[in-house]
């Protein structure tokens, strides 16, 4: 009995030191707020149309990524004890590329792409158990986003390409939290994909007509800092 006792007890104590003192200070707290900044690297998913076989013009079409930044604003609610809803809605600057090639007349032409975005996230977050004073964790979701730069660049490109300012998104990445004194320190990668298609068709346009559609991708580092 003796021996189970002290079994228990060393058992208790040893998942005691598990939870660091800054996580107690934090495990309470239903809601989080804080700040994210992230830079992230965007191209396209490109399917190409009926037209592009055979074309005597374009023989090739990719998307070329580019880099970019993110900042947002973050809500944070627990759902017990490993399971948040999150809300980042974020400003993302993104540049992105597609380059045609072909023939002596076309040969690396290149139309760029440069994009203001607002976008609202929603997102669900799976977290391990802390130990010490970091958690691991997964996180997935739903993303809107809404270019508001596309009538100016609209204007720019009206003989090249027309794209939609809705885009409709999965997004799926991980991280871990650390547990600082004032502030939870995130740093986390996600991989965002286009469920929508933006691109709107313009038949009279040559480098559109041989695209069908067009998917939005990102890959995102971000650094949230919470409290």
């Amino acid at each position: 009995m003796l021996c189970a006792s002290t079994a228990l007890s060393s058992l208790f104590a040893q998942g005691l030191t598990n939870y660091g003192n800054n996580y107690r200070d934090f495990a309470s707290k239903a809601y989080y707020f804080g700040l994210s900044f992230g830079i992230n690297n965007s191209n396209y998913q490109i399917d190409r149309g009926r037209r592009f076989i055979g074309n005597e013009v374009i023989k090739t079409v990719e998307s070329i990524g580019g880099p970019g930044f993110t900042v947002g604003v973050i809500t944070n609610m627990k759902v017990g004890d490993y399971f948040d809803l999150r809300v980042i809605p974020s400003f993302a600057f993104i540049e992105r590329n597609i380059r045609y090639s072909g023939s002596a007349l076309l040969t690396n032409d290149t139309t760029s792409i440069e994009s203001s975005f607002f976008e609202i996230p929603f997102q669900i977050r799976y977290k391990s158990k802390p130990y010490k004073d970091v958690k691991l964790y997964l996180v997935g979701g739903l993303k809107y986003g809404y270019d508001i730069s596309s009538k100016s660049r609209t204007k720019r490109l009206t003989d090249e390409i027309r794209l939609s300012p809705h885009d409709f998104s999965v997004e799926a990445g991980a991280g871990f939290q650390i547990f600082l004194p004032y502030v939870i320190f995130s740093p986390e990668i996600k991989f965002t994909q286009g469920i929508g298609n933006v691109m709107i068709y313009r038949n009279e346009l040559p480098k559109s007509n041989v695209l069908e559609k067009i998917f939005s991708r990102m890959f995102t580092i971000s650094f949230h800092f919470e409290g």
